[in-house]
C-alpha cells in the first residue's frame, strides 16, 4: 500500500469512528426512560381503594415512567409480608403491624401517615348488656383481634380504670369470628376498629363503652420498602402528594367514597359514611411526635411480650 493511500484509509477509519459515535449519541437521546413499577398493597377499607377505584394515582405517575400495579391483601400483617418479601412496594396499614414487622427484622420504612382516628376504634356491648363502665368488665370476657390497633387501645382502657389484663378473660380472634362470638354472646365485650365498629353499630345496635379518644392516637401510616424508597424519592414524594389530593376528595365527597367502598366492603352505604366521618383524612411526613407514640405502642407490646424485643421506631422513618 502506498503512501497515499495509506493515508486515505486512515482519514475513512477516523471518519467511521466519528460517524458512529455521533450515531450511537444520536440512539442514546430517543432511548425512552426507564419505566419504573409502583408495586401497591392495599386492603378492602380506607384511602387505597378509592384512589384505586378512581385512577388518580395511574395520571399522576404517568409524568414520571411509573406504571402502577395493585395488589390486595386481607390484613396489613398479609400486607407487610408482601413488603418484606418484595411482592409490593408501598402500602397503608395501622398501628400494629409495622411493629409486628419491624420486630422480625422487616426492611420497611414509615413515609407518612393520617392524622390521628381515636373515634374509629371501641370497645363496644350488645345493646342489653348490663355492662355500663370499663370495670364492669372485671371477670368478663373480652375479644379482639390479637396485637392489632385495638389490643394497645384495650391495654390503656384498662390502665385507665386501674385493671390489668389478668383481670379480664381475653380472648383472640379475627373480626369475623369476633363478631360471630360477640353476636351469640360466647363473649361480653368486643374491642375493634372501623368500618366493622360502625358495622356492629348499625346492624346489631352494638353498644359502646369508651372509644379512644383521650387515650390511643390510631393512626393510620404508609410504609415502604427501604430500598425503592431511597432510590425513587420523587416518586414516594408524588404518592404522597396525590394521597393529599384524593384525601381532600374523600372529605369532600364522602356519599360517592362510601358508594366507591361499598363493593369491596360488601357493606351498606350508610355503614361506611359513618366510619369515613370518623376518619381523619389527610397525610403527612411522620413527625418525631408520631414517631414517639408509636414508640409508646411498640414499647407496650413488648411489656406484654406481643414482641420478642425491643425495638426502636426512629430507625425505622425514612430520612427526610
Amino acid at each position: 500500500m502506498s503512501a497515499i493511500q495509506a493515508k486515505f484509509w486512515a482519514k475513512s477509519l477516523i471518519l467511521s469512528s466519528v460517524v458512529a459515535g455521533a450515531m450511537m449519541m444520536s440512539g442514546c437521546g430517543k432511548k425512552e426512560a426507564e419505566t419504573v413499577t409502583l408495586n401497591i398493597g392495599f386492603q378492602k377499607y380506607g384511602l387505597l381503594p378509592v384512589i384505586k377505584a378512581r385512577g388518580s394515582l395511574e395520571s399522576a405517575l404517568e409524568k414520571q415512567h411509573v406504571k402502577v400495579k395493585w395488589v390486595e391483601f386481607t390484613a396489613g400483617p398479609q400486607l407487610l409480608e408482601g413488603l418484606n418479601v418484595g411482592s409490593v412496594s408501598l402500602g397503608e396499614v395501622g398501628e400494629a403491624p409495622p411493629i409486628f414487622a419491624q420486630a422480625a427484622n422487616a426492611n420497611l420504612v414509615y413515609v407518612a401517615n393520617q392524622p390521628a382516628m381515636p373515634t374509629a376504634e371501641a370497645l363496644i356491648v350488645q345493646k342489653d348488656s348490663p355492662i355500663q363502665s370499663i370495670k364492669d368488665l372485671k371477670g368478663k370476657r373480652v375479644v379482639l383481634n390479637k396485637g392489632s390497633n385495638v389490643h394497645y387501645l384495650l391495654l390503656k382502657l384498662l390502665e385507665a380504670n386501674n385493671l390489668k389484663l389478668d383481670d379480664i378473660q381475653v380472648v383472640y380472634l379475627p373480626p369475623a369470628d369476633a363478631r360471630a362470638a360477640f353476636e351469640k354472646g360466647a363473649v361480653d365485650a368486643w374491642v375493634i376498629w372501623d368500618p366493622f365498629f360502625a358495622a356492629a353499630e348499625q346492624q346489631i345496635g352494638a353498644r359502646v363503652i369508651a372509644n379512644g379518644e383521650n387515650l390511643v392516637k390510631n393512626y393510620q401510616f404508609y410504609l415502604a420498602d427501604r430500598k425503592f424508597a431511597e432510590q425513587n424519592p420523587e416518586v414516594v414524594k408524588a404518592v404522597i402528594n396525590e394521597l393529599n389530593v384524593a384525601a381532600d376528595w374523600m372529605t369532600k365527597n364522602q356519599d360517592e367514597a362510601a358508594k366507591i367502598l361499598e363493593k369491596p366492603t360488601g357493606l351498606d352505604a350508610s355503614i361506611l359514611k359513618t366510619s369515613i366521618g370518623r376518619m381523619n383524612l389527610g397525610v403527612q411526613p411522620i413527625s418525631n411526635q408520631v414517631a414517639t407514640q408509636q414508640q409508646y405502642v411498640a414499647d407496650a407490646f413488648y411489656n406484654q411480650k406481643l414482641i420478642p424485643n425491643k425495638i426502636n421506631i426512629q430507625a425505622a422513618i425514612l430520612a427526610k
